[in-house]
């Protein structure tokens, strides 16, 4: 078993930066004032529904998808609808992507429609081109690297359960080279939360992740270590990842086989603090990565997690197009 490393944000390192970013690909675009100032939105946006309806009416957000998805599309049509935008539903099937188009392409094409465009596709890099080229702000919905508005959802629950970020202490446990664990890592930093991450050696985050979460600066921590054991210990919040995601089928066997030790079932909660709870970010898979008892008991707040995927998406969207946190 290897040595457990620790990742510490110190909060000197950051400057206090509200100017807004041009586009959203990953969580540490915002920087840590504008990411509490998003959560605050989204606060706002559940407390006073009212009056962020509207906000951009006459708009339209292009949503192209390249993945099977049902929160992230849903919420993010919703969000836009709420704001007064049409989204567009657009699938690589859909358009000429499928016929060998560039993303460049697509993404000026699209600039000249839309107000924005949201996107869930596979490699990061794709996400970066696209940005590059359009007009328009981009979001990233997915990629293999960053989940940020999953990553949003989370520390909103999270807020509101607790009354705070700082000081929460996480437990992820299972596959830690993930998009859903790459952005958590960089929310915690920036948030003051202490994530603990079990995983097994092969299945550790991106190097590069955790170098880019400690040069932005913050208060959290981030500690990687293989027992999951050591990881629940006193958590605040548990955080399974599923063992087999979307692209790896070919490989369920193997991974089955190496992340069996890290289900999370009553024995393992027990290991947490007493009120702590349950987040996961879905589809969720009974009987393997969570026992049906925990995910369906009284300490999850896992439902909670994903209604939060609605208001945090308004306040993305509306942060990009009005340049504005309120």
């Amino acid at each position: 078993m290897s040595a457990p490393t620790t990742v510490v944000a110190q909060s000197g390192a950051a400057t206090v930066d509200r100017a807004t970013p041009e586009d959203f690909l990953r969580v540490l675009d915002l920087g840590r004032d504008g990411l509490h100032a998003v959560l605050d939105a989204a606060a706002d946006v559940k407390a006073r529904p009212e009056v962020w309806r509207g906000r951009h009416a006459g708009g339209t957000v292009v949503c192209l998808f390249d993945k099977p998805s049902t929160r992230t599309r849903v919420s993010t049509a919703v969000a836009a609808h709420r704001l007064g935008l049409l989204p567009v539903l657009v699938s690589r099937e859909d358009s000429q992507l499928s016929r060998g188009e560039t993303i460049e392409d697509t993404g000026r094409v699209l600039s000249a429609y839309a107000d924005a465009i949201v996107i869930r596709t596979h490699a990061h890099e794709t996400l970066s081109r696209l940005a590059g080229a359009a007009s328009v702000p981009v979001v990233n919905a997915l990629s293999d690297d960053h989940h940020p508005c999953q990553a949003l959802a989370d520390a909103l629950t999270l807020r509101e359960h607790f009354g705070r970020l700082a000081g929460l202490r996480v437990a992820y446990v299972g596959d830690a080279y993930s998009n859903i664990c790459h952005s958590l890592i960089e929310v915690a930093v920036m948030t003051g939360m202490r994530l603990t991450i079990a995983a097994p050696a092969a299945y550790h985050p991106d190097p590069a992740v955790l170098a880019g979460a400690r040069a932005a600066g913050g208060e959290g921590t981030v500690t990687v270590v293989e027992d999951p054991a050591e990881a629940l210990r006193d958590a605040h919040a548990v955080y399974p990842e599923i063992w087999v995601p979307m692209d790896k089928e070919h490989l369920r066997a193997e991974r089955e086989a190496d992340l069996r030790r890290y289900r999370v079932g009553d024995a393992e909660m027990a290991l947490a603090g007493p009120d702590a709870v349950l987040l996961h970010c879905l589809p969720a898979y009974r009987g393997r990565e969570v026992s049906a008892q925990v995910l369906d008991g009284p300490r999850s707040v896992v439902w909670q997690q994903a209604a939060n995927r609605l208001p945090t998406a308004q306040a993305v969207l509306h942060l990009l197009l009005a340049g504005s946190y309120t």
